[in-house]
């Protein structure tokens, strides 16, 4: 085969991978060095032209000329009489370039030469996708399921590159079929092997921010910030939203009349309920808003420790805590403060935790403290199954903190 055609034989690979000519040449010169390293030892004393135009290929070896009988390197030497079998008038000391066909490699280097070219354009065909998506991380992307398994959702592009969706990064309310168009952001990518894993998230507070980007102007054009934004995926989300221009409401803007901007974001992502919230400096302002709808009597913070204490009558605990905890630890999470929940007026038929630190271990009294549960009579007043929801405890836990706590009463 000679070498014209052999680089024609892999014009197939520019086809379907799409690389340039110039880009095939410089891989063709790398394995063809490769190759003549393997056979001579050495390849510094070869010259490979590539005529990326016309697609030829030519390997020249240089010699230079040595008396009969001294040749000591068969690779950069070659004897007079061997030299002029190529040209009758050469001379000893003068250089002597020879063509090398591809039949002087042989054929198992010829194989060769094909394996190591379609692994080189892999190589090259993965860096490029790996860089492509690397600059996409933290930008939203769409693509199509092409396949459904348990643990993670396989998706292509329109340029047949894979993406995944883990289990962790599903929002759990969303449901995939073969063929559906989903949206997420690019939230990592990594080289596992010679292969980019290229994985995408509907769960990262970063795919929300950037759904505020595409659906509102006003937070495209800079005109609207968006500070903060945390969220438990499908249930629940909070985003703080600012503005250095006194005529916006920031906050009306990016909800619009009637939840008329939020609307599609909500539906993207599930009907996850989205609470949007002025940003201050003012840590006590920031605080109460954050943890709207609830009401606050009174509030606390110390900045030194990050720690707040917010007085609510016991008509809005409720509210401030949230269903599942929700509201609450995402307040905690938005302002950075370890917020703790402490109910106005307690009954007089009622009873602190604390009070029973003898009976009940302070780390389990604390999960309840969490959930702002800080009394017998609010643990009581609760259904087992939410609290086992609600805490991080084992109901059989829970059960015999609610024993503790009836007996107490029932004296």
């Amino acid at each position: 085969m000679e070498n014209i055609d052999l680089i024609n034989s892999f014009s197939e690979f520019k086809d379907d991978k799409f690389i340039d000519r110039v880009t095939l040449m410089a891989i063709l010169e790398e394995v063809f060095r490769a190759a003549l390293k393997r056979k001579y030892g050495e390849d510094d004393n070869f010259d490979i032209i590539i005529n990326p135009d016309k697609g030829d290929l030519e390997i020249w070896r240089n010699r230079i000329v040595v008396n009969d009988g001294e040749v000591e390197d068969g690779n950069k030497e070659i004897s007079l009489a061997e030299a002029r079998k190529i040209e009758p008038d050469f001379e000893v000391g003068e250089d002597v370039s020879e063509e090398v066909k591809l039949a002087h490699l042989g054929r198992r280097a010829i194989l060769s030469l094909r394996q190591n070219l379609i692994a080189k354009i892999h190589e090259h065909d993965n860096t490029n996708i790996f860089k492509q998506f690397k600059d996409l991380e933290g930008e939203i992307y769409t693509a199509e399921v092409h396949h459904v398994r348990h643990k993670v959702v396989i998706l292509v592009d329109d340029d047949g590159n894979e993406l995944v969706i883990p289990k962790e990064h599903q929002i759990p309310r969303d449901f995939y079929r073969k063929g559906d168009s989903v949206r997420g952001v690019i939230h990592s990518v990594e080289l596992r092997g010679n292969k980019p894993s290229i994985i995408l998230s509907r769960t990262s507070p970063v795919f929300l921010e950037k759904l505020f980007e595409q659906e509102i102007p006003e937070v495209f054009d800079g005109l609207i910030t968006v500070k903060g934004c945390v969220r438990v995926s499908g249930e629940k989300a909070k985003v703080a939203v600012d503005t250095y221009d006194d005529r916006i409401d920031p906050v009306g803007a990016c909800v619009g009349m009637r939840g008329s901007r939020i609307h599609g974001i909500v539906r993207e992502l599930g009907n996850e309920n989205i609470d949007v919230i002025n940003y201050t400096t003012n840590k006590h302002l920031y605080i109460t808003r954050a943890l709207s709808p609830a009401k606050i009597a009174s509030l606390t913070v110390n900045e030194e420790n990050n720690t707040a204490e917010v007085l609510l009558k016991p008509e809005e605990v409720s509210k401030a805590i949230g269903r599942g905890g929700h509201n609450i630890r995402l307040a905690c999470q938005l302002t950075g403060f370890e917020i703790e929940v402490i109910r106005e007026g307690l009954s007089e038929e009622d009873v602190e935790l604390t009070e029973f630190t003898d009976e009940i271990e302070t780390w389990i009294i604390n999960e309840f403290k969490k959930i702002g549960l800080d009394t017998a009579r609010s643990i009581l007043e609760q259904d087992l199954q939410d609290l086992v929801r609600r805490t991080d405890l084992e109901e059989e836990t829970i059960e015999e903190v609610i024993r503790i706590l009836k007996e107490e009463f029932e004296d």
